[in-house]
């Protein structure tokens, strides 16, 4: 091989290199993009689609219902033996060429309002199923905001650890030195170093928690799983830390709000007209009907005995009707009765369907709400106790490295600041993410 072609293959082979380190470089995902992602990507929100668009079928069939019917026919018939000659309407026994033109058109004017009550059950469930669609969109923001934020919580805790561990570890190092001089108890150096082991498998724990949060957010966005996704931070001073309105007024806002509920609003009205469409099955219906119809037959003869062209006989065979039918449903083996008594039970159970998710929404409001509103309060409590720990950490530091206490007191004072740092951190995202909850409740969500 030449050395042109190594020196080629080498430039390609780095090439190839460079642009697989970029693609597995990651990058950083915002929570506008990880809702993108998840809404283009979700299969509960493209399931809704589908759905949505049978509604919309479902409407366009209610809609074309309601318009004339108009049908029209012709037929050529080869016809052998004895057959009826259909322009003279006799017998005849020779063979025959015929046609037949015919055009039927039928107009309901009146059936009991049924065709008129099942488009507008039809609109309401399409407009239902636009909720729907909505609700499945509405929900699924909020998982990702949540996932979202607890990869960021888990982040923070994985950051919070590994610095503790480095605090651990420097203290470590110094006690190694004083040991190995005899300067102070071995139990003193191995009760530290015994702490860093707790530190690391914290780490541990923190990267797991992570790894954990990054496949749930990865999952919602229905891509594939990678231990490197990093999201950016957001700033969380934009969440007012502070209550919010009662929870009877989220109620009460949720009910003008939610997707949700204005689906079921939508799909008990449908219901209802779907129950007046089935009485209409109960009165007669009353129809316009028109037609128009022509022949040939081959066999036909003018007057002087010769063959009529086949446009000529169209023309003069031609003739027309029009009508007007009653059709009185008097028994049909309880067809219709039926049919009207399972349209009153849907709206019953759409009845109490509406009414066990206002009572869902409730429970979960009031539950959120006090969820809420006691982290808040463990958020403050755990600021405090940080501020204080803090303050008795450096004290007992200085006391330690000056030999004032042993390491059983440093550990104390170490461990009480590390759990409440960690415990700060966990609670002021949980409170973020309770505030979320609170907001969709309200339609408020931002992303």
């Amino acid at each position: 091989m030449s050395i042109g072609k190594i020196l080629a293959a080498g430039c390609l082979c780095l090439i190839a290199a460079s642009d697989l380190s970029a693609q597995n470089t990651p990058s950083v995902l915002t929570l506008r993009e990880c809702v993108e992602t998840a809404l283009k990507n979700n299969p509960d929100v493209k399931k809704a689609g589908f759905e949505s668009e049978r509604d919309l079928i479902n409407l366009r069939g209610a809609k074309g219902a309601m318009l004339p019917s108009l049908n029209a026919s012709v037929y050529h018939y080869l016809r052998q033996g004895r057959n009826i000659d259909n322009a003279t309407n006799q017998y005849i026994n020779s063979s025959n060429t015929t046609a037949s033109v015919n055009a039927e058109g039928d107009l309901t004017l009146f059936n009991g309002f049924r065709l008129f009550n099942n488009l507008k059950a039809n609109q309401l469930n399409a407009e239902a199923g636009r909720m729907e669609i909505q609700q499945a969109k509405d929900l699924l923001v909020l998982n990702v905001i949540l996932s979202y934020l607890d990869v960021l919580s888990s982040s923070d805790v994985l950051k919070q650890s590994e610095a503790q561990a480095a605090v651990t570890e420097k203290q470590v190092s110094r006690l190694a030195i004083q040991n190995e001089q005899g300067a102070i108890k071995p139990s003193e150096f191995y009760d530290v170093k015994g702490q860093l082991s707790g530190n690391k498998v914290a780490i541990i724990n923190a990267k797991n928690a992570l790894n954990n949060a990054r496949l749930k957010l990865a999952q919602l966005m229905n891509t594939t799983y990678n231990e490197s996704l990093t999201v950016e931070p957001v700033n969380l001073e934009q969440f007012e830390i502070s209550s919010t309105a009662g929870a009877d007024s989220i109620y009460q806002i949720a009910l003008d709000q939610l997707a949700m509920i204005k689906s079921v609003d939508l799909s008990l009205k449908s219901f209802d007209k779907s129950v007046q469409s089935a009485k209409g099955g109960l009165w007669p219906t009353l129809s316009l009907v028109g037609g128009y119809n022509t022949n040939f037959s081959k066999v036909q003869k003018d007057a002087d005995n010769k063959s009529i062209p086949y446009f000529d006989q169209l023309k003069n065979n031609r003739g027309t009707y029009a009508g007007i039918g009653l059709n009185i449903p008097l028994m049909n083996g309880f067809r219709t009765r039926n049919q009207l008594s399972m349209a009153r039970v849907a709206k019953r159970e759409a009845e109490f369907q509406s009414e066990s998710i206002r009572i869902q929404l409730r429970q979960n409001i009031e539950r959120d709400y006090l969820n809420m509103t006691a982290t808040l309060s463990r958020y403050q409590v755990l600021t405090e106790q940080v501020a204080s720990y803090s303050e008795n950490f450096r004290a007992a530091e200085v006391q330690f490295e000056n030999g004032a206490i042993n390491s059983v007191d440093y550990l104390i004072a170490k461990n009480k600041l590390d759990f409440a740092n960690i415990d700060l951190i966990i609670a002021r995202y949980e409170y973020v993410l309770r505030k979320r909850i609170i907001d969709y409740y309200q339609g408020r969500l931002s992303w």
